[in-house]
């Protein structure tokens, strides 16, 4: 074809375009398909992107509603739930020092034997609302809201909206997560900073622009150092998959990838080690002695008691096997399987590592930074190196510990599920195998959940295991069967309709031990999930919590839940009522409680002993009075309006206080009273602490008198 024919080719075609465009009229415009205008922010955030199904935002908030009922509902049903940590809460409303430091006493005694990042924030709660159940256990409740809604923003990113439901879902439904994130202790707060680091690590990833890269790494630092500051050691199990993860999937060649982990690692220390280089600095005698270390370090506790002690036992850490299996049973490649683990977290453990491994086979040949399995290495590598050391740590471990493993855990099985759900779709042997898959860790999930309810609340409504087991066995089977001639529409839509039965009867015994976790209170040092059910196993421990020593000296069992729960308000004239004693250094504890598990005086448990209460409130020295270890401290702090000192610590062996330290508050009229007994769970003191000492010395230069029932010597009169 000649260049004049060709021209006239395309003049021909223009006229006929322009003959087109003038019968079509002058609104023709309008009926074109572009896309819409994207909304802007704040649209995106309540409606979603343009882009997404209509049903994805409202099912998003629905999720988000549910879990404000979850985690809200009859929130102060557990009162302070935890003495130990809600005495340091009410001391930070008192002093601002306390609330740096983490003091357990306004007047800056000790400290708890925790990092103070989860005191932190429930300590501007308790001071904007006042001192109360309610403002001690919101921001834990919105902590995990704010970890249903990370993980499920995680996931969604990469694998849709409906596998970022389900993840966010089923953190919801894990009955160690509603136990926690409605009680004072710093693991909802863990939780949270690790889900954060998550959802910046999955950013990093994605990303192809260095700079934006460099950023999310950097933030992912930062929420793992304040993780550290929140419980130590334990906020950075999560690091191998992240960096793992980011080696093998970030968009940039090696040594960016390096250099950006380099910088997230600086961000890390940066995070943490300000308040340890800050705790170095302050002068000691200007703050409280950090409480659980040997030398009056953060850095010791880290690395002693708070960190390789709890792996390797020892350093006050003899809680791992060797306890009877009082703390967490024998460690072991099962121990999440156990009584005291198996109703927390492994209710999808099972169906976890099954989708885990084929999900891993699924994307075996994939790009190297192919997203889906950067996600399994993720999630999957946080609950695999998770669930390693709460599995074989020879020190102390509670059971409750394994709501660090629930984001992991629940992103996992999303993750793999969608993956394996979708190799499903094959035609052949292939798509059989894949299904099966799927349908096995459905079918797994629904029979452990029976073989739980069974075994730990066989008479709390059977129907449930039934109803569960049939439904994830039928669904199970259906979706496989059916799948077979899923190129007929009808039978298709039918097979997902038996995967969407099985999956949920399958989640339905979580999901009922979940709610009755909600509607029981649960308080003292040692909590467990489940509703308060008569009979043995897990389920008759509804509401307690392990015992240390009770006050006959034998080991403490795990109790029931209280008959009466707190009210949640500031008590006024009830004290602990403890057991007289002709020493100082002997005795039980005042007001403690072999039920309250922790030795100290329980919240609701403890009698009433409102003339003890009155002398400590007439008191106008620094410290009310001076009691051995910190859950006694606790239950005087909790219904006094005073500062009451501690000697000895958590386990009454902290050397906190020397007897010539003590001598020269007594003298300089600091301390007013000494209240007998007291230690590790009501106990004897602790040997290696300063306790017994002090404890003679006052009981050789001082005259004891009983208030209530309690021994008191009044420090301002010798003897």
């Amino acid at each position: 074809m000649t260049s004049t024919a060709l021209l006239d080719e395309r003049r021909a075609a223009d006229v006929a375009a322009q003959l087109a465009a003038s019968e079509a009229g002058p609104d023709a415009h309008l009926s074109s398909a572009a896309p819409p205008a994207e909304r802007g922010r704040l649209a995106r955030f309540f409606l979603g992107s343009n882009t997404d199904p209509a049903w994805a935002r409202p099912a998003l908030w629905a999720l988000l509603a549910v879990s404000a009922v979850v985690y809200l509902w009859n929130l102060t049903v557990s009162g302070y739930a935890n003495d130990f940590y809600a005495a340091a809460v009410k001391s930070a409303t008192r002093s601002w020092t306390a609330w740096l430091f983490g003091s357990l006493d306004s007047a800056n005694a000790i400290t708890v034997d925790k990092p103070p990042a989860s005191l932190w924030v429930v300590g501007l709660s308790a001071r904007i609302f006042g001192f109360s159940s309610f403002s001690l256990l919101l921001p834990q409740a919105l902590m995990g809201i704010g970890t249903v809604a990370t993980v499920a923003a995680a996931v969604r990113r990469w694998h849709g909206h409906a596998a970022g439901l389900a993840a966010g879902a089923l953190v919801l439904v894990t009955p160690v997560a509603a136990l926690m994130f409605r009680f004072d202790n710093p693991d909802a707060m863990l939780t949270l900073l690790m889900s954060l680091a998550g959802y910046c690590v999955v950013r990093g990833i994605e990303t192809s622009r260095g700079r934006s890269a460099l950023t999310w790494m950097v933030a992912a630092g930062a929420a793992i150092g304040f993780a550290f500051l929140t419980k130590m050691l334990q906020g950075l199990l999560v690091l191998p998959g992240f960096v793992l993860a980011y080696v093998l999937a970030a968009r940039f060649n090696l040594r960016t990838r390096i250099l950006h982990l380099l910088a997230a690692l600086v961000s890390m220390i940066v995070s943490a080690g300000w308040f340890i280089a800050l705790v170095s600095l302050w002068p000691v005698a200007k703050r409280a002695y950090i409480g659980g270390s040997t030398n009056n370090t953060l850095w010791e506790l880290a690395l002693g008691y708070n960190g390789l002690g709890r792996i390797l036992g020892g350093s006050g850490n003899g809680g791992g096997g060797g306890q009877g299996g009082g703390f967490g049973g024998t460690a072991g490649i099962f121990r999440l399987f156990n009584s005291q683990f198996g109703t927390e977290i492994s209710w999808f453990l099972p169906a976890a590592l099954i989708l885990l491994f084929a999900g891993l086979v699924a994307r075996g040949r994939a790009p190297r930074t192919d997203e889906a399995r950067a996600s399994l290495v993720v999630w999957g590598g946080w609950m695999v190196s998770t669930a390693l050391v709460l599995s074989f740590m020879e020190g102390t471990v509670h059971s409750y510990y394994a709501i660090a493993l629930t984001p992991g855990l629940a992103a996992t099985i999303a993750v793999a599920g969608r993956e394996v759900f979708r190799k499903g779709q094959l035609d052949g042997v292939l798509g059989v195998a894949w299904r099966t898959v799927l349908g096995l860790a459905i079918a797994v999930t629904a029979g452990w959940g029976y073989h739980l309810l069974s075994l730990n609340a066989s008479g709390w409504h059977a129907w449930i295991r039934w109803a569960a087991l049939a439904g994830g066995m039928a669904g199970a089977m259906g979706y496989v069967a059916l799948g077979v001639a899923q190129k007929n529409q009808t039978v298709k839509k039918l097979a997902i309709a038996a995967l969407v039965v099985g999956s949920l009867s399958a989640a339905a015994p979580s999901a009922a031990w979940t709610v009755g976790t909600v509607n029981v209170p649960h308080t003292g040092s040692m909590p467990v999930s489940g509703p308060a059910v008569a009979g043995g196993g897990m389920g008759g421990m509804g509401g307690g919590q392990m015992g240390g020593t009770s006050p006959t000296g034998t080991d403490g069992a795990q109790s029931g839940t209280t008959g009466t729960a707190p009210t949640g308000t500031e008590p006024t004239g009830t004290a602990p009522t403890g057991t007289t004693s002709g020493t100082a250094s002997t005795g039980s504890a005042a007001g403690s409680s072999a039920a309250d598990g922790n030795g100290g005086p329980g919240q609701g448990e403890s009698s009433s002993n409102s003339e003890l209460i009155a002398l400590l409130n007439k008191t106008s020295s620094k410290w009310s009075a001076a009691v051995i270890g910190d859950q006694t401290a606790a239950g005087y702090i909790l219904n006094s309006d005073t500062a009451v000192m501690s000697i000895g610590g958590w386990s009454g062996s902290d050397n906190n206080v020397t007897l010539e330290q003590f001598k020269a508050y007594v003298a300089n009229g600091d301390i007013t009273y000494f209240i007998s007994g007291g230690g590790m769970g009501g106990g004897p003191v602790g040997n290696s602490g300063s306790g017994s000492e002090i404890s003679e010395w006052v009981a050789a230069n001082f005259t004891s008198t009983t208030v209530g029932g309690t021994t008191v010597y009044d420090l301002t009169k010798i003897a």
